[in-house]
């Protein structure tokens, strides 16, 4: 096996960080557009939206470059570096856009948040891609979940403590100065994550370490044609883990979490308290899933996750429906809050454990291709599960604005200040536990058809060797 050194595994997993971060801002950005620009909620839901799907159509163009891309900083090592710096340019020209002239402020949005996802799919590909250069080792490649899920799960519940317990009690509400720290904050921990990323993959950035070295296939733009045809993992993991990340983008929705802390338990401070609270059990679910992975293979650990996922759904919905203001505290124990606590944990991250599992299973799909074909595309087949996340996701806001709309939200979304209605509570149902449940049953079918096993696993990286020794391109094809 070609293996990393453990901080080599740490510091690159880093990079999945350093761009859900801008996730999480980004999340903000629905306030941002609708109270200091003052455009029309329902417009910015579905122009977040469509913004998504147009993210998923520019990955494989991404995809191919990086795969084309061969300099003497590397092929990875480049991209990630564009992709932050254009990133972070992206949410600059946001801030601006508060001083131009309210005309031109919407087509200006549109401009600014295209720039954003070219800069962030840039970097965010290269978390799937490198990892096939970092490790081929089975046992090796789930390490980069556990450190991903304490990163990420750290970052995501930290982020919504500092918003809701500091900067949204410092500012009053989501204005123009709550924004500019938020979103510098944001540059500099996702500027130092990249660089952290960047040093842990330097020495495997490198041809040695690309698919079969010398021996690599060349590809054509028409050879990608026949990889997306004839890769049936491929097709078939892209598709669920879609579903997933649609399902898991309803328990981060901003909007979401005014509506269930803010207005069904009247504490909206206590998002903020309990994104803390699960900071621990988030992290030690995912390396529950991780550790399983390592034992047991990705596909096993994938299926068993969206399995615990669907009862705790199930379970929370429940707990959710007897929900009313007062119910949920921390200061004063109850009974009621034990069960919203343990429910909701099991739901939120047995759901997302598949979410974190897939980016190593991209690399699996990578190698399956190679020992298929000869050719060396992850960064293609990483940016194909971009391609299908993001039309998937991009439905989540749409999701959002039209069932909100349907209530008589067509114009502003709820505050804190929005009093709770029977008809608000069932639209919280809804996102909250309703599409999520559809979203991941679908995934757990399709995962049936999903054939790369631990043993199948194996045996792809007995033949990736033999085809590596083979001395000539003859040899490489015949086997």
């Amino acid at each position: 096996y070609n293996r990393a050194k453990v901080w080599q595994l740490v510091l690159f997993a880093l990079n999945n960080a350093s761009t859900n971060i801008y996730l999480f801002t980004f999340m903000f950005v629905t306030y941002f557009s609708t109270g200091v620009l003052g455009l029309a909620a329902i417009f910015v839901s579905q122009i977040m939206g469509y913004i998504r799907i147009f993210d998923g159509f520019i990955d494989p163009a991404i995809g191919i470059i990086i795969d084309k891309t061969e300099t003497k900083f590397g092929k990875y090592r480049p991209i990630l570096v564009i992709g932050n710096i254009v990133t972070a340019l992206s949410l600059i020209l946001l801030l601006s856009l508060s001083a131009a002239d309210q005309g031109i402020r919407f087509p200006l949005f549109i401009l600014v948040l295209i720039i954003h996802k070219i800069g962030y799919s840039m970097q965010q590909t290269i978390t799937k891609a490198g990892q096939t250069a970092l490790t081929n080792d089975p046992k090796q490649r789930p390490i980069f979940n556990i450190v991903d899920a304490v990163m990420t799960t750290t970052l995501m519940t930290g982020g919504q403590y500092v918003v809701s317990s500091f900067l949204v009690p410092k500012f009053g509400n989501f204005t123009p100065e709550f924004f500019k720290v938020l979103i510098y904050g944001t540059i500099v921990i996702s500027a130092v994550l990249a660089i952290a990323a960047i040093i842990g993959i330097w020495s495997k950035d490198n041809k040695e370490f690309f698919g079969l070295g010398e021996n690599t296939q060349k590809t054509e733009l028409k050879d990608y044609w026949k990889v997306l045809k004839g890769n049936k993992p491929l097709q078939v993991l892209s598709i669920a883990a879609a579903l997933v990340k649609f399902a898991v983008q309803f328990f981060g929705d901003s909007v979401v979490m005014v509506i269930l802390f803010g207005i069904l338990f009247g504490n909206y401070a206590l998002s903020g308290q309990f994104s803390l609270l699960y900071v621990v059990p988030g992290v030690v679910i995912n390396i529950i899933f991780s550790s399983i992975a390592r034992k047991k293979g990705l596909r096993f650990s994938y299926v068993k996750a969206l399995q615990v996922g669907l009862v705790g759904l199930v379970a929370f919905g429940a707990v959710l429906y007897f929900g009313h203001p007062g119910d949920l505290s921390l200061a004063k124990i109850n009974m009621y809050t034990i069960l919203f606590i343990v429910t909701n944990i099991i739901a939120r991250f047995a759901s997302q454990a598949p979410a974190s599992l897939v980016l190593t299973m991209g690399a699996d799909i990578s190698d399956f291709e190679t020992s298929e074909s000869g050719r060396y595309v992850s960064g293609m087949i990483g940016t194909i599960f971009s391609l299908t996340d993001s039309i998937a996701s991009s439905f989540a806001p749409m999701v959002v604005g039209a069932v909100l709309a349907g209530i008589g939200f067509a114009k502003a979304y709820p505050t804190m200040e929005t009093p709770l209605t029977p008809e608000l509570k069932m639209a919280l149902m809804v996102l909250l536990v309703g599409v999520p449940f559809v979203a991941l049953l679908v995934a757990l079918v399709l995962m049936r058809f999903y054939k790369l096993d631990k043993e199948e696993m194996i045996r792809i990286q007995e033949k990736i060797q033999v085809m590596k020794a083979a001395s000539s391109d003859e040899r490489v094809k015949a086997i």
